[in-house]
């Protein structure tokens, strides 16, 4: 794993002066823009906890209040700051390939961290007392970048005197994950950063809201479901119901080939010669690879249930050697032109995401604040995406991957 830069060369402190003068004067005063510059710095060559007392201890130049203050009080705008880093990132990092969705938990022993609760994560792989929030990563073949983090508040965190005390802005009310992550690609978009395919896991794109705000954007998406996912497989478009003649309500469901059924179903009932082994990328034991098998499909939640009517899309299952059933599900609203391989390669790109969340944690810090604050927590959020974007760069600039060194023996996500 790359660690963080104990051992930093001149040249290479004088590039990360370069980065840190095109980044921060966004920050407006001098002032804040000196103490962006510290921090960022003590999150790249502190090897201890990433807080503002433990970069001022390191840092010849280092303040514990100057530190505090700008992270937790100041009032600086941490959106235009993203902002330029995204689209600083973009450019350097093009062609895009994906926009990854996804969240990861940040646990913390008390109850004042703003956003704290006993709630599942993902990260945990259970329910714990912790933060979430939800990312929003650029992804390539070759890296993925953060490019904009939500902090998701349980309900209970939108009342008094819990709001005020953590500084929660007022126009701030309760939005389910699914809805922060359309609220993450609205900015993005409004940055003017390229676009890529929006993937998911089966959290966010099992519910049909979230698909459907992709489709309304006009975005591309190839979105893990559950296997319950109840679908018609496409044989032909569905039609509406005729007139029956008779008074009434009309019939608002379309005339269909049977009974849906679930995802999970329809590809156990796939002969096996539909199946066919894809290998989508090296993995440091070797090629990843494992059966796959698709079909155009038509979701029917929309249909049966009177909410949002989906169009024909498709349907991708995966099916490893030596399991007894498919175990992997996924829909993509993807050309119907579009081929195995490409369904693949995106649906399993997602991979890179958890290795950046383990290198803004492990080693830059992302879950050490311990400040309780609203502004604070997306002050820290925000220069540890900084400082991730510096190791971006700086893997561009040697080429070489750090992130390749970072992939499980055994990743198949």
């Amino acid at each position: 794993m790359l660690g963080v830069m104990n051992n930093t060369t001149r040249a290479k402190r004088e590039r990360l002066a370069g980065f840190l003068d095109e980044m921060l004067p966004v920050l407006g005063r001098t002032e804040r823009r000196r103490w962006g510059e510290v921090y960022t710095r003590g999150l790249l060559e502190t090897g201890e906890r990433k807080t503002a007392a433990g970069i001022a201890m390191h840092a010849p130049d280092g303040n514990v209040q100057g530190l505090q203050q700008f992270i937790g009080q100041s009032p600086w705008p941490w959106e235009p700051l993203r902002q330029r880093l995204a689209q600083r990132l973009t450019r350097a990092l093009d062609p895009v390939a994906a926009w990854v969705i996804d969240d990861t938990g940040f646990p913390k022993k008390g109850t004042h961290s703003v956003g704290v609760a006993r709630q599942y994560s993902g990260t945990m792989g259970k329910v714990g007392n912790c933060q979430v929030a939800v990312s929003l990563h650029f992804a390539t073949d070759d890296v993925a970048v953060p490019l904009d983090f939500a902090l998701y508040l349980p309900e209970e965190w939108l009342k008094e005197p819990r709001r005020k005390a953590a500084g929660i802005p007022d126009e701030v009310t309760f939005q389910p994950k699914w809805a922060l992550a359309l609220g993450l690609i609205d900015r993005a978009l409004g940055w003017d950063v390229p676009q890529g395919v929006v993937t998911a896991d089966a959290g966010y794109g099992n519910t049909a809201e979230f698909r459907a705000g992709l489709a309304e954007r006009g975005l591309s998406y190839v979105v893990g479901i559950q296997a319950s996912t109840a679908v018609w497989e496409d044989q032909g478009a569905l039609v509406a119901p005729p007139p029956t003649g008779r008074r009434g309500r009309p019939r608002k469901k379309p005339l269909a080939v049977g009974a849906p059924v679930s995802v999970s179903a329809l590809s156990r009932g796939w002969p096996p010669e539909r199946w066919q082994r894809v290998a989508w990328r090296e993995g440091s034991k070797g090629t990843l690879k494992s059966r796959f098998a698709a079909a155009r499909v038509l979701p029917s939640h929309g249909y049966q249930h009177g909410g949002i009517k989906e169009e024909s899309q498709w349907f991708l299952a995966e099916w490893p050697e030596g399991e007894q059933a498919p175990t992997k599900f996924w829909l993509a609203n993807l050309p119907a032109a579009t081929d195995l391989l490409s369904l693949v390669r995106l649906a399993k790109i997602r991979w890179w995401i958890e290795q950046g969340y383990q290198q803004l944690k492990d080693e830059l810090g992302l879950d050490h604040y311990e400040g309780r604050s609203w502004q604070g927590w997306h002050h820290h959020v925000t220069l540890t995406m900084l400082a991730f974007g510096f190791l971006a760069l700086e893997a561009l600039y040697l080429k070489k991957n750090f992130w390749t060194a970072l992939a499980p023996a055994e990743s198949t996500a």
